[in-house]
């Protein structure tokens, strides 16, 4: 719960920085479990839990199971995001950090299919949908926390903090299958492959400590003391700011669907249609991932000096372009092209990944923003847990012509350039994003 002592308090640099490191930290550790579902149904469960004699089928069987997290993470957005604009955006950042870390180490001591038959995959999807519900709820409330306690000028570097967990996930998650990738083949499969779930309840124990250290919104708190906060929020939000919701939704689209298709989708492609070793290919999203880092402190800055629309305009634009050229590089085999075309890929659509919090958070007013977040990045992640299906589905439709998963990149990518197009003219006033920042409004992006 809050602590309503003062629910007028300004915070200070150290409480915006305090909070920008647990939510990225919280984050990280989300995306480096939910991407190392992703690696592991395209490397180990496509053969150890849905065992089939069809490879393609087995795949597709993987990354159906890969998309039931994403299919359950609004109701994780429902839930927590009632809560969170109910009782508060910590408490619920501290459940879904420990239900998300306990969920993925459990992973690692699950049978296989040869141990336990159809129970395998069916505990196996299970696991996933309890981590896609906490998931859910997890981004949003570290992206209102973030932006609720930064300096308005600041804004776009603090929003950008929990971003920055998604690459340091994907180093955490490839690096960790990378190393135990090295290992003799019987021994991958016997046991390698569990070490990264496992390692799950140490992190979760680092990211706890930090996450009680973080305060209370202010903004709640102010919430709180006036007693004005919404009864229910999310019906708030889909019956009176679906327009949000919508163009939300879409500005987030390219960041999440286009990263799983370039990434996910594309490991699955090198290593199975192209035959390219696992390290060359796991390693190229190693260095993407480093790039990516890069990619998303610059974001944030630029955010602050042109706005997040803008940004997310430019992403979307680039994505778009390099897309077919991305594939292109993978079909040549060349194991340098193979990482200048991943992390190209992933470089671009980085860009608007970069401001998605700042920008969701400018279409929700404080009493809904927890709630309308979670709902517009979680109707996006509900498209985008698809993406490595359809992928996969369109490039067989194809004879597998890697154009076909090219120009899906390119649809999504532009998706997300009109959206940022509308977004402005669904924003906020200014005074509704910080305490620090009391004025009734504010000129909106051009």
């Amino acid at each position: 719960m809050s602590d309503t002592s003062s629910p007028d308090r300004t915070p200070t640099a150290a409480d915006a920085r305090r909070v920008a490191v647990g939510a990225f930290v919280g984050t990280a550790l989300e995306w480096y479990d939910f991407f190392l579902y992703g690696t592991a149904a395209s490397l180990v469960f496509n053969r150890l839990f849905f065992a089939t004699d069809d490879a393609v089928v087995a795949t597709l069987a993987a990354f159906a199971s890969f998309a039931v997290g994403f299919a359950a993470r609004p109701l994780g957005g429902i839930i927590f995001g009632h809560l969170g604009d109910r009782i508060g955006r910590r408490a619920c950042l501290l459940i879904t950090v420990v239900m998300i870390g306990i969920v993925t180490g459990l992973v690692g001591v699950l049978p296989d299919f040869a141990d336990i038959g159809v129970a395998a995959p069916v505990l196996l999807t299970l696991l996933r949908l309890l981590q896609g519900v906490a998931v859910g709820g997890e981004w949003g409330g570290a992206i209102t926390l973030a932006v609720e306690h930064a300096p308005p000028e600041k804004r776009g570097r603090y929003a950008a903090m929990p971003q920055i967990g998604s690459p340091v996930g994907t180093l955490l998650s490839s690096g960790a299958f990378l190393l135990v990738a090295l290992l003799p083949p019987e021994d991958f499969d016997s046991w390698g492959w569990r070490l990264p779930f496992l390692a799950a309840f140490p992190l979760v124990a680092v990211a706890l400590w930090l996450r009680r250290r973080v305060e209370e919104s202010p903004l709640f708190d102010r919430l709180l003391a006036e007693d004005a906060r919404a009864s229910a929020p999310v019906r708030e939000v889909i019956t009176g700011a679906w327009p949000g919701l919508l163009v939300g939704a879409g500005s987030a689209l390219l960041g999440v669907g286009g990263f799983y298709l370039a990434t996910t989708f594309v490991i699955s492609y090198a290593t199975g249609d192209l035959d390219l070793p696992r390290p060359l290919v796991l390693g190229a999203t190693l260095v993407a991932a480093v790039v990516e880092i890069g990619v998303l402190v610059i974001g944030g800055r630029l955010a602050e000096r042109f706005g997040a629309a803008r940004v997310t305009v430019l992403g979307g634009v680039a994505s778009a372009v390099v897309a077919l050229p991305m594939f292109w590089l993978l079909d040549t085999r060349n194991a340098a092209a193979v990482v200048f075309g991943v992390t190209l890929g992933v470089a671009m659509l980085s860009i608007p990944y970069a401001v998605s919090g700042d920008l969701l958070a400018r279409l929700f007013p404080a009493r809904l923003r927890y709630s309308g977040i979670a709902l517009a990045a979680n109707l996006a992640g509900i498209v985008s847990g698809f993406v490595p299906l359809v992928a996969t589905a369109v490039l067989a439709a194809a004879g597998g012509g890697s154009w076909a998963p090219g120009l899906l990149l390119v649809g999504i990518a532009l998706i997300t350039v009109v959206s940022g197009m509308v977004a402005p003219r669904l924003y906020v006033p200014e005074g509704e994003l910080s305490l620090e920042d009391s004025r009734p409004t504010a000129p909106r992006e051009a």
